[in-house]
């Protein structure tokens, strides 16, 4: 969760009126913030919410605690003078690093304690919800000094200029393998055939995003007053987020913000946007949600105290609230400001004792088994990747259920069977001596048509010498008849297991997993040198049976 510093006699003078220490306490619950220390003015706050970045500066918690002390309320939305300079976006980065956000700010000289402001907000977006650069980066530069337009352009590596803190000129080549950021960085970049810059029309470059500026043009000093801001990333809803923060905290400061235009090959968008979203309010839900009767003008005091814009049923969601999803999040900040202290408890009707669900006794037990087996127990992640469960099993997918927008080609989807994750882990402890007997008993998801199954899934594999498809078929006899099961086996071909050594296991006259050897081919795609026998059961189907 993040930290952040700033002076006290500067929050009161942000937020318009002075405060105690104590009030200063109370108002920072408003914002889930918890005073860390005060001493000699310096004030140190932890900030409990990591879904809003705009809260992480001064600027952002005087904002909203504004609001909740009456002083300005409703939506916030500075004035921004437009202009007709533009940045170019260099095409061959769309697979790279595509997007930008971009706008100039000028306003009074920077002292030591406002560059440091920018510095701590930049950072603070940068490494928490920029996921340390990789998805967003953020740079501030003396506007003074750039002639536009600007290009965001894709460079080779043996493009020059002078990086920050340096003397002289370094490809970046040579700053990536050198150079402390590029070395911390570097990573970001790794495998890319270009890398992305950004350059002025006098061909000064500015920065490498998203590892260093340029120490001739993006060096940020006190006694600057005329800013460049600029934020890349690989989501173009985030980058836009930041500029809207950033922006937000120098119009607080009486900067005056001055519009750019970022030109895509396919379309143009302008930057800083304070466009807001709007969305029905349900003051029935909001009543049932609170216990609380609610008067349409309860509901714009308290949502404006929270700096929504309210009329009518419909709120207006300011632009840098990118965290609002549903209703309930509005109606969450609604009782926000109302306070959580002033909501009274409510007498109990009636009184029960929690228990376990039987589909958890018998999964429990289910595990016991698998242990008394001699079967080591494996807690995996529930999201896997299609090489795993389906090219290096050589078999066809079974109904993937894909997220939309993963980080990770190696957390692309959500697993819909538990016996790859187990072939995985045993190529990552070739170095551990054999037999490896391991299980693991966890949700899977499966897609058929347009709906989605979760099921209670048990898989476990038997990896030495002697490993059979008899050693696995009796050990899941002992289980299921420890369970007081019967269970049968029927004929099976799949790709992953060797013609004639598989089959379907049955319980009633129903399917309710497999087991069998696994097939060289597996083998190797798993770089195992010992056979392995495995199986895997559907614990939701036997106990639903």
């Amino acid at each position: 969760m993040p930290t952040i510093e700033f002076s006290f006699k500067d929050f009161c003078k942000l937020l318009g009126k002075k405060v105690s220490e104590k009030r200063f306490e109370e108002l920072l619950s408003y914002a889930k913030a918890e005073l860390d220390g005060l001493t000699d003015d310096v004030a140190k706050v932890d900030l409990n919410d990591t879904n809003l970045p705009v809260l992480w500066s001064v600027e952002g918690l005087a904002r909203r605690l504004k609001g909740i002390e009456g002083i300005e309320t409703g939506l916030y939305k500075p004035k921004i003078k437009k202009t007709n300079d533009k940045i170019i976006v260099d095409k061959k980065l769309s697979k790279i690093r595509p997007y930008i956000a971009c706008f100039r700010a000028k306003g009074k000289p920077l002292d030591e304690y406002m560059l440091l402001q920018l510095i701590q907000l930049q950072e603070k977006l940068c490494e928490n919800f920029g996921r340390k650069r990789k998805k967003i980066s953020i740079g501030v530069y003396p506007s003074q000094k750039i002639t536009f337009p600007v290009h965001f352009k894709a460079a080779t590596a043996s493009t020059k200029f002078v990086p920050l803190e340096c003397t002289e000129e370094m490809t970046i080549a040579e700053i990536l393998e050198k150079h402390p950021k590029g070395k911390e960085y570097a990573s970001i970049l790794e495998g890319v055939s270009h890398y992305p810059i950004l350059i002025d029309s006098k061909e000064d470059v500015l920065s490498l995003a998203p590892i260093i500026n340029s120490e001739r043009t993006g060096k940020l000093e006190v006694g600057d007053s005329e800013l460049f801001f600029d934020a890349t990333g690989t989501d173009e809803e985030s980058v836009m987020l930041a500029a809207t923060i950033f922006a937000a905290a120098l119009a607080d400061r009486g900067f005056e913000l001055e519009s750019l235009t970022v030109e895509y090959s396919d379309k143009k968008v302008v930057v800083p946007s304070f466009d807001t979203t709007s969305m029905k309010f349900d003051s029935a839900l909001a009543e049932a949600t609170l216990g609380i009767p609610l008067k349409e003008s309860d509901i714009k005091k308290y949502l404006e105290q929270m700096r929504y814009g309210y009329s009518k049923g419909i709120v207006q969601i300011p632009a840098y609230r990118n965290d609002i999803m549903h209703v309930l999040d509005i109606i969450e900040d609604l009782c926000i400001a109302y306070g959580y202290h002033n909501l009274k408890g409510q007498k109990l009707n009636f009184y029960s004792g929690g228990e376990m669900l039987p589909g958890t006794r018998f999964t429990d037990l289910d595990r016991s088994f698998w242990v008394g087996l001699g079967y080591q127990e494996i807690f995996s992640a529930i999201l896997s990747n299609p090489d795993i469960l389906y090219k290096k099993m050589c078999v066809d997918d079974i109904g993937t259920v894909e997220i939309d927008n993963y980080l990770s080609t190696s957390c692309s989807v959500v697993r819909s069977w538990i016996m790859p994750i187990l072939m995985d882990v045993l190529s990552k402890n070739k170095h551990v001596d054999y037999p490896q007997k391991a299980f693991e008993s966890g949700l899977v998801a499966q897609r058929h048509g347009d709906n989605i199954v979760e099921e209670e899934h048990v898989a476990a594999v038997s990896a030495h010498s002697n490993a059979s498809f008899t050693e696995m078929r009796q050990h899941i006899e002992f289980v299921l008849r420890s369970h007081g099961i019967e269970c049968t086996f029927k004929k099976f071909e799949w790709g992953c297991f060797i013609p004639g050594r598989s089959a379907k296991v049955l319980v009633k006259g129903k399917e309710i997993g497999f087991v069998g050897e696994m097939h060289p081919r597996v083998l190797n795609n798993f770089s195992l040198l010992v056979p392995v026998a495995a199986c895997e059961i559907n614990l939701s189907l036997i106990t639903q049976i």
